[in-house]
Parts: C-alpha cells; structure tokens; sequence
C-alpha cells in the first residue's frame, strides 16, 4: 500500500478531492466482533465497523490486485446493540515454525481437547452499516504492459457496482470473525444513520503489507458524528500510537 495524499489540484475538484462520487455498499448481519486492540484475549469489539474490516468486506465482494479501496466513511443504521457470547477456543497459534517442527518430527502431535480454554466475546448484535468508498488504480495499472491494456477507475467502479446489485462475491463476507457473516446490497434510502454521536478512541485505519511479508499497522482518532464515522485519508503518525510489543493476541503461544 503506498501513500494517497490529496494534492491542491485534487482538493479544487470538491468531494474531497476525488472525481468520481463515492461508491456506497450497505452490509448487515446478526453479529459482528470488531475487536479492539487493547482487548484481545477476552475480545471487546469496537460500537461501529472498522475501516479495515469495511475494506475486507469490500474486497471479498470484488477485487484486483490493480487496485486498492480507500474507505471516507461509515454510516451506523441500526443502534448499538451488544451480545455477550462464551465459546470454545484454543489458547495457541499455529505457526509456520511449529508446523515444519511438527513434520520433522512424526511422533509430534497436538490435542485441542488439551489446548481448549472458554473465552467470552462482547459482539454486537442486529447491525447495518452503509460504506461510502472510492477505487485508487495504481500507477502500474494505468500505464498498462506485459499484454494488458491500461486500466481505468471507471472499469472497477462498474464492476463493483454490479457485483453488488447481482449479490455476487468472491468469498463470503464477514463483520470480524468469520462465523460472523454479512449479507450487502446497494443503499436504501429506508434506512438514515441512528443519531448517535461518541468518541471511540484510537481506531486501526489500514494494514500496510511491507515486502518482506511484515504486517505495518496505521491508526486514526475514530469519533462518530450523528451517526457518521468520517475515516481521514491519512492515518496518524507512527509515533503518535505506541503499541505493547509481541503477537497480536496477548496470551498467544506456538503451537
């Protein structure tokens, strides 16, 4: 992912800066965990979708590697319901390492039964949420090459846009965790944001995925107004979040 910063020429045109109107995908399902990073043994989720969990859902629906979403913002349609859900889960990760450690080693087994610890999760419930997006084509992809014409902005955007009015999809998609699966369709004007106005702390804006594999995460100051989580275009410095070293899950362990 590389850096979208809006130019004065991009600024002139309104709407943000972008040249097309956003694109707008309503979700909505039983139940959705956005899970905040400083709870994430006992998961909390986040009251309203992520940016990056509305990126997921977007790309699940229709992607190309020849572009990238860029989420503005997210309305709440329904009220902030919450559902306190105990389940089974395993206290490890399985790892790469552990995986190749276990295939030397044939004897090696690893028992779940044994692994198994009862977590709670603080998930909402009866959600929908409405997406308002734009496509960015990369460079590489305008100027075309290697067989492939040039691509525009305006090809993708059709593309989502009937994916979206057919109800088709490349994989399922989810709020959060997987079993947690969203239905999507275009926006109804029957449903106006809930009004609701609140400061939600720090939020994680994007992933950024660096060459050799690593994982860079960008932050933003999530506040919902009327309703409406207006996500900015660039994240927070990197020194103005500090995250606890170690794995993403507190407790986590190679299995």
């Amino acid at each position: 992912m590389t850096g979208t910063t809006v130019g004065p020429r991009l600024q002139a045109r309104g709407n943000g800066g972008w040249a097309f109107p956003d694109l707008v995908v309503e979700a909505w399902g039983d139940l959705a965990c956005f899970t905040r990073p400083e709870l994430k043994s006992e998961r909390v989720s986040y009251q309203v979708m992520t940016p990056s969990a509305a990126n997921g859902l977007l790309q699940a629906i229709f992607w190309k590697p020849q572009f990238q979403y860029v989420v503005r913002r997210i309305e709440v349609l329904r009220p902030v319901r919450w559902q306190l859900i105990r389940r089974n889960e395993v206290r490890s990760v399985t790892t790469l390492n552990g995986v190749k450690d276990m295939k030397k080693h044939p004897d090696a087994h690893y028992d779940a039964a044994e692994d198994r610890d009862q977590r709670s999760t603080m998930a909402l419930a009866d959600v929908r949420y409405r997406i308002h997006a734009q496509v960015v084509v990369s460079e590489a992809a305008k100027a075309g090459g290697n067989g492939f014409p040039p691509a525009s902005e305006e090809k993708y955007r059709e593309q989502l846009r009937r994916r979206v009015q057919r109800g088709a999809c490349f994989s399922q998609p989810f709020f959060g965790c997987r079993e947690f699966t969203a239905a999507f369709g275009p926006a109804d004007a029957a449903h106006a944001a809930v009004p609701w106005t609140d400061e939600l702390g720090v939020m994680l804006h994007s992933i950024e995925y660096q060459p050799g594999g690593d994982e860079r995460y960008r932050w933003f100051r999530a506040r919902v107004e009327d309703g409406v989580l207006t996500v900015p275009r660039e994240p927070l410095p990197e020194d103005a979040v500090a995250m606890p070293p170690g794995p993403w899950r507190a407790d986590s362990q190679e299995a």
